[in-house]
């Protein structure tokens, strides 16, 4: 038998006898597994962040999958000889009970290496093992999956009611695959050749992407760190901009109530020419050019209507996420006390900060020296409905979609009717918001960390619905506006409970009383 150099067998001989991964049981075995390592990843615990151990994605020759686990204190002894897509030979294990939740294989047991288990290196055998094997699942299924918890295997069984196997393993597992053609890229249409700044990626730790799955609705797909890491360097890679992309072990949450899929420790991210699931969508996208080129294409993301009181009762959940939502409420006053508007960078809207000789956009992104500077709405009006009251923070488009104008004209208009005003003066709140007082509106309200943290009870606003409109759907390209201005409102303002923006010279007095009417 050939020596690896540190002493490591390399096992070329396939006659011994071999126990297959339906046949597993609960308990210990001194027997001998075979299998291709599909991939490998640590387990931590997210509260606590201590290390859980080393989970594993196992196939053998028979095509079955199933989960494999390493203690952390003999991670060490075993990781150095652990490489993906090579073919292993494990003997002596112990046959663990699969997690309930969260889980990547349908067995109901893991093969757990215990304190005797010997692995090794499989060459020069003639059985065949699969590279991989994938569960793909619909649109429709994504959302019976959705907000699974707990393991139904031991409810289905005691109920009186025939279930079949397929069903059975569709309700099991809300950890799926997902294959499809990308819309957006944190907001940028994939037509266009999205630019990814991996700096506010790593910020955020995530990337959000439209993706559709054939001729079915566009769904959300939020990767998070190493898997966004992961499809950073992969879309870079690519000679072109890449259109299809595969992503594993997804879970369905329901945000807000909107389906989203997310990724997990265990999500692997593949492209266009990676594996043959790429490969074979990306030869049906070239036969179907007309889904390829679709351009309002919807998302499935309607937003929940709630009350003020259901809003907050999300916000004191115990780990709620960013979400948004629509409320009618009434308008019962307009907050004094702080500005209503501030001034942003006529650019990219993000605030203006004074600097020697001029004034500078804060964000970094954009950058530019020597803006003009454009009045913007952060407006806070008080409102109420039957089961509550809020503060609400109108910005942008908010404001001017309830009052009809703009913030600049109105900042302009006073400004022209009292040009002797001082220096750092700010105009008063205008008639135009004060004459809102008691009327009912449609808000869509924006909830984020913000909220969680307990800093503020203020809500944003993004948008204002007619009355009369039903819940509306997010357009993935066709309405562009709504998705970036809904999901990326970061760079406008630092928080909706933002302090007073105050003018410092007469350069922010010259914004103030723009010479356009922007």
């Amino acid at each position: 038998m050939a020596m690896k150099p540190h002493g490591k067998s390399i096992v070329s001989d396939c006659d011994e006898k071999v126990v297959f991964f339906k046949d597993l049981s609960l308990g210990h075995h001194e027997a001998q597994l075979r299998f291709r390592l599909i991939h490998f990843w640590e387990a931590w615990n997210p509260l606590k962040k201590t290390l859980i151990g080393m989970e594993m994605l196992l196939i053998d020759e028979k095509g079955t999958v199933i989960q494999g686990f390493v203690s952390p204190g003999r991670i060490q002894k075993y990781l150095p000889d652990m490489k993906r897509g090579s073919v292993y030979k494990l003997n002596n294990f112990y046959g663990s009970r699969n997690k309930s939740v969260f889980r990547v294989a349908d067995h109901a047991v893991t093969v757990s290496f215990s304190w005797n288990s010997e692995l090794a290196v499989l060459l020069d055998c003639p059985t065949h093992f699969d590279e991989d094997r994938f569960r793909f699942h619909s649109c429709e299924e994504f959302q019976a999956n959705c907000d699974l918890k707990g393991d139904l295997y031991g409810k289905l069984c005691d109920s009186p009611f025939y279930f079949s196997i397929e069903l059975l393993t569709q309700l099991m597992n809300n950890v799926l695959d997902v294959v499809g053609h990308m819309k957006l890229v944190n907001g940028q249409s994939i037509v266009e050749g999205p630019v990814l700044d991996e700096v506010e990626i790593a910020k955020a730790r995530r990337v959000l992407i439209h993706v559709q799955s054939h001729d079915g609705p566009v769904m959300k797909l939020y990767l998070w760190d190493q898997a966004a890491r992961d499809f950073c360097r992969k879309f870079k890679s690519c000679e072109g901009t890449p259109t299809v992309l595969l992503v594993t072990t997804v879970n369905t949450k329901t945000l807000g109530g909107t389906l989203a899929l997310t990724s997990m420790s265990s999500s692997r991210v593949f492209m266009d020419y990676d594996v043959q699931p790429t490969i074979d969508y990306f030869s049906w996208l070239g036969s179907n050019p007309d889904i390829a080129e679709q351009v309002n294409a919807e998302v499935v993301t309607k937003r929940e209507a709630m009350t003020i009181g259901e809003i907050f009762s999300y916000i004191g959940q115990e780990f709620p996420k960013d979400a948004f939502f629509e409320c009618t409420a009434t308008i019962d006053d307009v907050v004094h006390g702080s500005s209503w508007y501030y001034i942003a960078c006529s650019g990219c809207h993000s605030k203006v900060n004074k600097g020697p000789t001029s004034l500078l956009c804060s964000n970094k992104k954009c950058g530019k020296v020597n803006v003009s500077g454009v009045p913007q709405y952060l407006s806070k009006i008080s409102v109420y409905d039957n089961s509550d009251q809020a503060v609400f923070v109108l910005l942008g488009d908010a404001g001017r979609e309830l009052t009809g104008k703009p913030a600049s004209e109105l900042v302009r208009s006073y400004f022209e009717a009292n040009g002797n005003e001082e220096v750092g003066h700010e105009a008063p709140v205008p008639e135009a918001l004060i004459s809102t007082i008691g009327q009912k509106h449609k808000f869509c309200v924006k909830v984020t960390d913000h909220n969680f943290s307990g800093k503020t009870r203020s809500l944003t606003v993004t948008k204002i619905l007619p009355l009369d409109t039903p819940p509306a759907t997010v357009s993935s390209e066709g309405n562009q506006t709504t998705a970036t201005s809904e999901e990326t409102s970061e760079n406008r303002v630092d928080s909706a409970d933002g302090s007073k923006r105050t003018c410092y010279s007469s350069e922010v007095e010259r914004a103030k009383r723009p010479k356009c009417g922007n």
